[in-house]
C-alpha cells in the first residue's frame, strides 16, 4: 500500500507560480510511474502530467510549456512545476502512483493509476 499526500497549493495571481509537492510513503516509490491529474468544479477530472519511473514525461496539451514534472526517489517526492498560470488552472490537483510499470512508459488515463492523494487546491485569481 502506498500513501500520497500532496501539499503546495494555494491563491495565486495570473502569471504567478508554484510549485505542489506529493510526498510517498514505502520504499518502491522509485519504481512507480506518477502522474498529476486535476479536476475543476463541475468538470471531471483530467490528467495533467506523468513521468516514467526513469524520468521520461508527458504533458497535456494545455499545459505543454508552462508546467514541468520531476521526481526524487531519495526523497520518495513529486513535484509540479506551474509556470504562467492562468484562471483555467483553477483546480484540486491529485498526485497518482502506478506499481507495475515499464521503465519509460508515462500512463494519462485515470485507471491506469493504482493509488491516489488526498489533493491540493490551486486557485488562480484574474
Amino acid at each position: 500500500q502506498v500513501q500520497l499526500v500532496e501539499s503546495g497549493g494555494g491563491l495565486v495571481q495570473a502569471g504567478g507560480s508554484l510549485r505542489l509537492s506529493c510526498a510517498a510513503s514505502g520504499r518502491t516509490f522509485s519504481s512507480y510511474a506518477m502522474g498529476w491529474f486535476r479536476q475543476a468544479p463541475g468538470k471531471e477530472r483530467e490528467f495533467v502530467a506523468a513521468i516514467s519511473s526513469l524520468g521520461s514525461t508527458y504533458f497535456a496539451d494545455s499545459v505543454k510549456g508552462r508546467f514541468t514534472i520531476s521526481r526524487d526517489n531519495a526523497k520518495n517526492t513529486l513535484y509540479l512545476q506551474l509556470n504562467g498560470l492562468k484562471p483555467e488552472d483553477t483546480a484540486v490537483y491529485y498526485c497518482a502512483a502506478r506499481k507495475n510499470s515499464g521503465p519509460f512508459r508515462t500512463y494519462y488515463t485515470l485507471r491506469d493509476y493504482d493509488y491516489w492523494g488526498q489533493g491540493t487546491q490551486v486557485t488562480v485569481s484574474s
